[in-house]
């Protein structure tokens, strides 16, 4: 009971706080004119999401930091060494995603950071990750907790966790396109993970890693209330990159990379979608899908936006409770 009261209020605390940010946030970012640029390629139902403040990734990124502040000078949370790795990631991933968006909103177009200069910044944060995760003394291991089966795969593992954070930061960068998708997944798959890893007893602070999960999913549920559908807000890169990293260094942490996959099946879909389109379009001159990412897919086929983000949260849902049967009852 004291877990489940914990857990509760961490998620509760980060919600109040986000929502209340939210309306504070949202005008000053208009003021700012910290508009979203819209592409040339999208259909004309997105050129009235014209101008709608980015950046929104602060109305949950700032609230969470002031949550385990608050839970850590009221002793309910203990910042050691592993949540210090998770903090690290979250903030810098963010810190690359706000470059992106500052770049895009100076240069009043929807080309941010070169995707080399992108991809450059993520891997080097991949490393520093990977570095002071094997000098804590952690094992190049795959484990599928479920059958007590630990695999070694050697230096295989570096290039593993290293596709991992880069993957996922761009997986969640990639579904941010329909209002309320990427943050309604994002809550989703960081509650499910949160739960999962209050399993896993034998990692050091793994109670203040999962109470570190609820906040988050809270301050996201807070952001979402600005982000749905008509979003006031977008995350933009400051968020999703932040989201799809700091998730993937909670999975690696808890020794859950592969249940991490099922948690993330809708972002790892909706990303496959751009590589099948690209690959199929060079190779053999034909598209497979109408537009990717496979949202606008199904906006060409002529589905509202709002039924499309129901059945990706429905999809995300299903995924996340199987990934939950798998990763903490199995």
């Amino acid at each position: 009971m004291f877990i489940l009261t914990k857990s509760a209020l961490a998620l509760m605390i980060g919600f109040i706080i986000s929502t209340i940010m939210g309306y504070f946030m949202v005008p000053l970012l208009k003021r700012l004119n910290v508009g979203q640029r819209v592409s040339v390629f999208v259909g004309a139902s997105h050129k009235k999401k014209n101008g709608i403040p980015t950046m929104g990734g602060l109305i949950f990124i700032i609230p969470t930091f002031i949550t385990i502040l608050i839970m850590y000078f009221t002793n309910k949370i203990e910042i050691e060494s592993n949540l210090l790795i998770v903090l690290f990631v979250f903030v810098a991933y963010a810190f690359l995603g706000f470059l992106d968006d500052f770049t895009k909103l100076r240069r009043k177009q929807n080309e941010g950071l070169t995707e080399m200069q992108k991809l450059f910044g993520q891997v080097i944060i991949a490393v520093v990750f990977f570095y002071i995760y094997m000098s804590s003394g952690s094992e190049p291991l795959l484990w599928l907790q479920a059958f007590d089966l630990k695999i070694d795969i050697g230096w295989l593992y570096g290039f593993f966790i290293l596709f991992m954070l880069v993957a996922s930061s761009n997986a969640v960068n990639i579904t941010d396109g329909l209002d309320g998708l990427a943050g309604g997944l994002s809550f989703i798959a960081t509650l499910v993970l949160g739960i999962i890893t209050w399993t896993t007893s034998w990692l050091a602070g793994y109670q203040d890693i999962a109470i570190f999960c609820f906040i988050l999913a809270g301050s996201i549920l807070g952001f979402l209330v600005f982000n749905t559908y008509p979003a006031k807000v977008f995350m933009g890169d400051t968020g999703s990159l932040a989201i799809g990293g700091v998730l993937a260094s909670v999975a690696i942490l808890t020794r859950h990379e592969l249940t991490f996959a099922v948690i993330m099946g809708v972002f790892v879909i909706e990303t496959l979608s751009v590589i099948i389109q690209v690959f199929s379009v060079l190779v053999f001159k034909k598209r497979v899908f109408l537009m990717t990412p496979l949202h606008h897919n199904f906006e060409k086929m002529g589905w509202k936006e709002q039924d499309i983000v129901k059945l990706f949260w429905t999809c995300g849902l299903i995924l996340g409770t199987l990934a939950l049967v798998y990763g903490a009852w199995l």
